[in-house]
């Protein structure tokens, strides 16, 4: 193999590659790339039986071939290349780069032993970038870290025609989000649980000018592929039952209270200074304001109070403030409404762009209140 390839386009890609290979592969042959240069390309997979990448980028291609070396390592040479264009190639046993003055060699690992990646399912639809990056932004909010719990560490896809509906639950918050997209089938209806890290980090390297693809085939649903510039990312999708979560949301909340979403945000913030790791704040509504309290009696206090439009009886609730800010910061209007049926039962938010508007159910935060002493 020989090819000459831009040096940060070369970085980018070797980065974003191998990103799905494990800090400690099951099997020391995972910890590679492949690396194959052919007809003015470069392409680059990696893969852990589980998830896999592949992405492309133009090389001038002297001579054809493939070579597979460490991942990790080669993500560390090609980020810290000095020149603009880096030169690849093999010879024996070993690959060399060079970029400019410098040049490093690596010891190929052997190819042979390396597992076939999946093959990719047939396209399912397609949507907007920025609609696809928001709605994983906002779905992942309570994607839960429970190794233990896989169903719970996934986001559920739900796809009806061309409506999909992202939910994930960590059993203390829940989120929702939907979205509208093109369908291949317009009478599609299935559903799926994939997994939310590999959805937050393929939002974090979207090209946001380009269509985001989804893959899946329903008579083998075992398996997602997600498809932007070239890039392509499959998983294996997460067996079980997700939890039964439609019937957490109220049909009817009798109290309702309306604030300026940033500003509930950065007195949250002020607020929750003087609390120790994971107590809760107060939110005490009350006629046309809110009152946020937190601290014990005998330790360090604080109370803000911000305009509120509450339409119900008075309320004080309490909740985990990471949790409260997490949920806010998702909401992208400049309003928030917050509904709420009891002090204990869990409470709705959604964002409005009027204070006066109705909600947006584009996006649905649920929280858990928390107990807490007078």
């Amino acid at each position: 193999m020989k090819a000459e390839i831009n040096s940060t386009a070369l970085s980018d890609a070797v980065a974003w590659t191998t990103r799905v290979i494990p800090a400690r592969p099951a099997s020391p042959i995972l910890a590679g790339i492949k690396l194959e240069a052919v007809d003015g390309t470069l392409k680059l997979s990696a893969f852990d039986y589980e998830v896999s990448a592949r992405n492309q980028i133009e090389a001038g291609v002297d001579e054809s071939g493939s070579a597979l070396v460490l991942g990790k390592l080669l993500a560390d040479i090609t980020k810290s290349l000095p020149a603009e264009k880096t030169y690849l190639s093999t010879e024996g046993s070993k690959m060399t780069i060079t970029s400019g003055k410098s040049t490093f060699s690596m010891q190929l690992m052997p190819d042979t032993e390396y597992p076939d990646l999946p093959s990719i399912p047939g396209h399912l639809g397609q949507v907007d970038a920025q609609t696809f990056v928001q709605a994983v932004s906002q779905a992942s909010v309570a994607v839960s870290r429970e190794e233990s719990r896989p169903v719970l560490t996934s986001v559920k896809t739900e796809i009806q025609g061309d409506k999909v509906v992202m939910t994930a639950t960590d059993r203390f918050r829940l989120s929702r989000s939907s979205f509208t997209w093109t369908p291949n089938d317009a009478d599609i209806s299935t559903s799926m649980l994939v997994r939310g890290s590999l959805l937050r980090d393929i939002a974090r390297s979207i090209d946001e000018h380009r269509n985001v693809v989804m893959d899946y085939d329903d008579q083998n649903p075992t398996l997602i592929g997600i498809e932007n510039a070239g890039k392509i990312s499959t998983s294996q999708l997460i067996d079980g039952e997700f939890p039964a979560v439609d019937r957490l949301f109220a049909d009817e909340y009798p109290i309702q209270a309306i604030i300026a979403r940033q500003d509930l945000v950065d007195a949250i913030k002020r607020v929750a200074l003087v609390t120790e790791r994971n107590a809760p704040i107060r939110m005490i509504f009350s006629g046309k304001e809110v009152t946020l309290t937190a601290g014990a009696a005998d330790e360090a206090q604080a109370h803000e109070v911000l305009d509120a439009d509450l339409d119900g009886e008075d309320i004080t609730v309490a909740f985990n403030p990471n949790y409260l800010i997490d949920g806010l910061t998702a909401i992208t209007e400049p309003f928030v409404r917050i509904k709420m049926t009891s002090a204990v039962k869990a409470v709705e938010f959604n964002g409005q762009q009027e204070q006066d508007s109705d909600e947006s159910m584009a996006y649905r935060y649920l929280l858990v209140p928390m107990r807490f002493n007078n």
